[in-house]
C-alpha cells in the first residue's frame, strides 16, 4: 500500500524515483555486519549518535510502516524527538526504493530521543507492543517484506535487560513464537524528507495503526501528581482491573499461593495499591517467607493501611486493607523475622502493582527512591 502511494507521489511530481536499477549487488556499497555497536564498520553518514542532551536517551523501534510508528510515539509525553529511517542496513546510505526491494536487509525504523526522567523505556516498550502483531514475521497491516519486520534496537547495552524482560513477559501471553528482533543498532540512515513527520503533513495518509491508538498514546504517560490518591468508582475498577484483581481487592478473595506475580519478585522498587496507585510497600522490606505470597516486614507508613479483625473460615486473623482505596490486601501475622520486627504482612500480588526502581522517577515515585537504600 505504502509503496504505491510513494510511487504515485513521484509520478505526479514528475520525478522518476526509481527504475529498480539496484537488482545487482554491484550497485550496492556493502558495509560490514558485525551486529555489535562497538565493532560496527565506521560510516559517518549513519546517524547513530548520542541524544540531544546528556539527560536524554535513544532507542530504535521497527514496527512495520514507519509513518504510523513515528506518529504514535510522538504523542507520548517524554519523547523529545523522532526520526524515521532505515536501520541495520547491509548497504550504505540506502534509499527508500532500494529498501523496498528487500535486498538491503534494512528495517523501516523509528529513532526515538526520550527523557528517562519523564518516560521510562519500559513504558515505551509496553506502548509499542500495542501497535504491532508481535507474532507476525515480516508483515504488519497491509505491508509485507523484511523491511517491515518488528524489532527493538539499542545503542546502549544497559537497555538490553529491560527489553528482554518485556519480551519475556509478552511471550507468556502468546502460544506462537514472538517475532520481535532484539539487537544492537549497527547503523541508522535518515529516510528521505518526504517520509519525515508524514502523518503530520498528511493527516489522512495511509497508516497500519488504528487512529484510536494515537489518542490512547496521548494519555499513556500523563503528568504525574502523586500528592493525592483517589479510588475510582466500581464501574471504572471493573474496566481497569483483571477479574482476579477485582475479586481480591473488592470482594476479599485470595489468589493461589506460589502461582502469583510477585511472590518471587525481588528487584528493587515500590509496590503500590493496584486500585489507586498509592505507595504501600518497598522492596527493602520484602522477604521470602516461603508461604507462596509476597511478604513484607512492614508498610511504608502505618497510616497507609488499616487493620481489621477477620473471623472468617473459623479463624482469627487480622485483615489488611489500603486506607485510601479500601482494597483488600491480605493479612498480617506475628511470625515474621524477629530482626525485622516480627511481623509478616502476607499480601496478594493481585492487590499490588510493582514499579521497578528504574521506572519510579518517570512514574511519579521519585521521592521514594531514598527508601530503597535501606538494608
Amino acid at each position: 500500500m505504502k509503496k504505491i502511494l510513494v510511487l504515485a507521489f513521484a509520478v505526479v511530481g514528475g520525478i522518476l524515483l526509481a527504475n529498480f536499477q539496484f537488482r545487482s549487488n554491484d550497485n550496492y556499497e556493502l558495509i560490514a555486519n558485525t551486529n555489535t555497536v562497538s565493532e560496527q564498520a565506521i560510516d559517518y553518514n549513519s546517524t547513530i549518535d548520542s541524544a540531544i542532551n546528556k539527560n536524554d536517551q535513544v532507542i530504535y523501534f521497527a514496527g512495520g510502516c514507519f509513518w504510523g510508528t513515528e506518529h504514535f510515539f510522538k504523542q507520548i509525553r517524554g519523547v523529545k524527538q523522532t526520526t524515521v529511517g532505515y536501520g541495520n542496513s547491509a548497504i550504505k546510505n540506502p534509499t527508500y526504493n532500494q529498501v523496498v526491494t528487500g535486498k538491503t536487509g534494512a528495517a523501516e525504523t523509528v529513532k526515538l530521543v526520550y527523557n528517562p526522567n519523564e518516560v521510562s523505556l519500559g513504558l515505551l516498550i509496553d506502548e509499542y507492543f500495542k501497535t504491532i502483531d508481535p507474532t507476525s514475521l515480516n508483515k504488519q497491516g497491509n505491508d509485507i517484506g523484511t523491511q517491515y519486520r518488528t524489532g527493538i534496537y539499542y545503542a546502549d547495552a544497559s537497555q538490553k535487560a529491560i527489553i528482554e524482560q518485556k519480551i519475556a513477559e509478552l511471550a507468556k501471553k502468546y502460544r506462537q513464537k514472538i517475532a520481535i528482533e532484539v539487537q544492537p543498532i549497527s547503523n541508522f540512515y535518515d529516510a528521505e524528507t518526504y517520509h519525515q513527520d508524514y502523518l503530520d503533513k498528511n493527516p489522512n495518509g495511509y497508516c497500519h495503526i488504528p487512529k484510536k491508538l494515537f489518542e490512547e498514546a496521548k494519555k499513556a504517560n500523563p503528568v504525574q501528581n502523586k500528592t493525592s490518591y483517589v479510588k475510582p468508582d466500581q464501574a471504572t475498577l471493573k474496566k481497569q482491573l483483571t477479574p482476579l484483581q477485582y475479586n481480591v481487592t473488592q470482594n476479599g478473595a485470595t489468589e493461589r499461593a506460589y502461582a502469583n506475580e510477585y511472590d518471587q519478585e525481588f528487584r528493587e522498587g515500590i509496590y503500590v495499591d493496584i486500585t489507586t496507585g498509592e505507595p504501600l510497600f518497598i522492596s527493602a522490606d520484602k522477604f521470602d517467607a516461603g508461604c507462596g505470597w509476597p511478604s513484607f516486614s512492614k508498610p511504608i507508613n502505618k497510616n497507609l493501611i488499616k487493620e481489621l479483625d477477620d473471623n472468617s473460615y473459623g479463624m482469627r486473623r487480622t485483615e489488611v486493607k489500603s486506607k485510601t482505596g479500601n482494597a483488600h490486601l491480605g493479612h498480617v501475622f506475628n511470625d515474621g523475622p524477629k530482626d525485622k520486627g516480627g511481623l509478616r504482612y502476607c499480601i496478594n500480588s493481585a492487590s499490588l502493582n510493582f514499579i521497578p526502581k528504574a521506572e519510579m522517577k518517570a512514574k511519579g515515585y521519585g521521592t521514594y527512591l531514598s527508601l530503597l537504600d535501606k538494608k
